[in-house]
């Protein structure tokens, strides 16, 4: 034991030293996101008169969707986008420090184009005379040599690229490296083959960057661009050109700088709220386990440092739901400690010794925290592979806590543990036990559980669809945006309650433009100026302010996005299928599919007939739910893989029985500690994370009743096998 207890301390001070050093000094290493920190704001106008008629019903909409690929790429995480009015793009990024970079990448056009260059010397001659001949242009390169004459008619244009990236020159110098799709090569194959010896221009936004000679016939659909860049130029035009053309020509109209779109009450009681409901759960766990809970702890308190050091390290941006969801993991990390701790208890029960008893506790829960983690690993591992923006942030958290976890559950309390017991073998494992061994027979009302699951998705599905647009929030339907300007400064957290008690719920609220402190724009997914203004007279005392403008917004969600997410969602559910169905049968995995569906729709209904509006945090929370709630169904299922080899004498459905009763106990636990955490934010947290947080406590109750009476009560009633007293018919696991 000494040899490898002595690599397994060395590996976990390497990995809380690397946190550390990541994390320090918090200040210079964590990005807040714009509700946070607020940041910078352009408004684009898009030139129509550049664009035919026919063409320009969704112009607006692909320059949003093309500027979102470009941030995506450009690495400011959580910015907001969306349209304004027919012809106009507002586009905000948290925090940025280089403003003329971001102003270049974001309204640059980026429309790349293969010309000819005449070798025709009486034609060039007349050019430079002033005369330039029809179907030709005159220009000068960008590294200002000599001005070479073009045929108007581009042979190959970026419509065709695949990919762009960065390379350096025999001299160090930093060139453009083109890839053309199939069609595009087999251009471009032509184009050299026919025109070997003569030059030709790549020109991007009407300037000519290089014209290289044609020395040989280039068939596999590369070019290169190269023209006296700097390292961050070649960059950022890979950036541009991956992410494609805009359709049409923009201008920065306007650019102001913005406040956080939360008020400084907002974000102090939703980090309050975060703060109480972590000490909960530190607290819990040594009033429930004594000394065990002590020491998962210290487990958590490591948790987190790795944590934060990872997300420090990815430079991930912090918003308000981020940080609730960063103390919310810290009540989801405990689960693996509660499953120890419990196969522990048993094992104590069962006469082992404290050393035999730890020793078995780990091995025996170790499958079903595994089985349980990995699931939720796939899950976000798909979600970062077919989602975007968001969806992706989300998934990359997701993975560095399940790793997280796993390490500090299954490593660093192990470690303690075997410590305290070299020094004291005999040590006294005491632990509360409020939940006894049951004997329920929960399979015997798993019908009036179909009955009320049935029913209760119905109403949730029926008040979803009559509801229709008002489900969503202004960041998925648009809206409207109100810009006002009061006399004196107004505090935003008292605004959104004072619109509240309006009728206008959700609503973005954000300071912006030189005097940000009186002025603001409000979003709100329905025309209600009227009720916008009765608020701000309210909130004025009177008369104490006028309204600027009045725009129509698109969404900031995107189509795109939303359609992407489903996707993720659909692969994630067949990835989940695919490994339950490898570790235990494909009924189990089809019950644990349904069973996270039932939750996902569950809290769906839940949320529609509470009049609340979908708005980015719920989507979030939502996809927690998918993560977290096939977690107690593992747990159950191991259980009864176990029991099926000891229980070779018993009815199937009483093995599963049996199984559901004997963790029971462990599925109210580890959902109690996720509970308590989610429940401080929700009493505390305020207006700005109150639906995030409404929405994991629906899915996080509902998760234990599926768990019971969906899913594995599918499994009774789908099972292929009989295991019967007379012959050893065994269901295959």
């Amino acid at each position: 034991m000494g040899k490898y207890y002595k690599r397994k301390v060395l590996l976990i001070i390497a990995v809380v030293g690397f946190s550390i050093w990541r994390a320090y000094p918090p200040q210079e290493k964590v990005q807040l996101g714009l509700d946070l920190q607020g940041g910078m704001q352009l408004l684009l106008q898009v030139d129509m008169e550049k664009v035919p008629q026919e063409a320009r019903e969704d112009v607006t909409d692909r320059v949003v969707e093309i500027v979102r690929n470009r941030i995506d790429e450009f690495g400011v995480l959580e910015p907001v986008i969306s349209k304004q009015g027919k012809d106009r793009v507002i586009v905000q990024l948290p925090g940025v420090t280089d403003r003329e970079r971001a102003r270049e990448v974001v309204g640059r056009t980026a429309h790349l184009e293969f010309k000819l260059v005449s070798d025709d010397s009486e034609l060039t001659t007349k050019a430079e005379e002033g005369n330039i001949p029809e179907g030709y242009e005159y220009k000068e390169p960008k590294d200002r040599g000599a001005s070479v004459l073009l045929s108007k008619e581009a042979l190959l244009t970026g419509d065709r690229l695949t990919n762009a990236s960065v390379d350096f020159g025999e001299y160090g110098e930093p060139m453009v490296n083109l890839q053309f799709d199939k069609e595009g090569g087999k251009i471009f194959d032509q184009v050299t083959s026919r025109n070997i010896g003569k030059q030709f221009a790549i020109v991007l936004d009407g300037k000519v960057h290089s014209t290289p000679v044609i020395r040989e016939r280039i068939p596999n659909g590369q070019a290169q661009i190269s023209g006296n860049f700097t390292t961050e130029e070649a960059s950022d035009l890979t950036l541009v050109l991956r992410a494609g053309a805009l359709p049409a020509p923009v201008r920065i109209v306007e650019e102001r700088t913005v406040g956080a779109s939360l008020g400084r009450d907002s974000i102090e009681k939703g980090i309050k709220a975060g703060l109480i409901g972590a000490l909960l759960v530190f607290l819990f766990m040594p009033v429930y386990y004594f000394l065990a809970g002590f020491i998962a702890d210290i487990g958590l308190i490591i948790y987190g440092i790795v944590v934060f050091g990872a997300l420090c390290a990815l430079q991930a941006t912090l918003t308000l739901p981020g940080i609730a969801g960063f103390i919310l993991s810290i009540g989801m990390a405990v689960d693996a400690n509660v499953l120890i701790f419990e196969r522990v208890r048993e094992e104590l029960q069962a006469g082992k010794t404290p050393k035999a008893a730890v020793s078995s506790g780990y091995h025996r829960a170790f499958s079903s925290i595994l089985d349980s983690n990995v699931t939720t690993l796939v899950t976000s591992l798909i979600l970062f592979i077919f989602g975007t923006g968001p969806i992706q942030g989300f998934a990359v958290t997701l993975s560095i806590g399940i790793v997280a976890s796993m390490f500090s559950a299954l490593l660093v309390t192990r470690v303690i543990f075997d410590f305290l017991l070299m020094r004291n073998p005999n040590l006294n494992f005491r632990m509360m036990q409020l939940i006894s061994p049951t004997h329920i027979p929960f399979l015997r009302g798993r019908f009036f559980a179909y009955g009320f699951s049935v029913l209760t998705l119905l109403i949730g599905v029926a008040a979803f669809i009559l509801r229709g647009s008002e489900n969503y929030g202004v960041e998925f339907t648009g809206g409207t945006a109100v810009h006002l300007e009061f006399q004196k400064e107004v505090e935003i957290s008292k605004l959104r309650t004072t619109l509240e008690n309006e009728g206008i719920r959700g609503a973005a609220i954000q300071h912006y433009g030189e005097i940000s402190q009186r002025q603001l724009v409000i979003k709100s997914s329905k025309a209600e100026t009227e009720n916008i203004k009765r608020a701000a007279e309210k909130i004025s005392g009177g008369n104490g302010f006028k309204i600027l403008q009045v725009d129509e917004v698109g969404p900031s969600v995107s189509g795109d996005i939303a359609k992407k997410a489903l996707w993720a969602i659909f692969w994630a559910s067949v990835g989940i299928l695919v490994y339950v169905g490898w570790r235990f049968e494909w009924k189990f995995a089809m019950a644990a599919v349904i069973a996270l569906f039932h939750d996902t729709i569950f809290t769906f209904g839940i949320y529609a007939l509470s009049g609340r509006e979908i708005n980015l945090s719920t989507v979030a929370a939502i996809l927690s739910i998918m993560g977290y709630s096939v977690n107690d169904t593992i747990v159950t299922f191991d259980r009864v893989r176990d029991n099926l080899k000891l229980m070779k004498n018993s009815p199937f459905h009483q093995i599963v029985e049996a199984s559901i009763n004997q963790t029971l106990g462990r599925t109210i636990l580890t959902s109690l500690t996720t509970i308590l955490a989610t429940a401080a934010i929700f009493f505390f947290g305020g207006s700005a994370i109150n639906d995030f947080a409404f929405t994991l406590l629906v899915g996080f109750a509902v998760g234990i009743y599926s768990t019971i009476f969906v899913a594995t009560s599918l499994v009774v009633d789908w099972k292929a096998h009989r295991v019967s007293t007379g012959k050893s018919t065994r269901l295959l696991l």
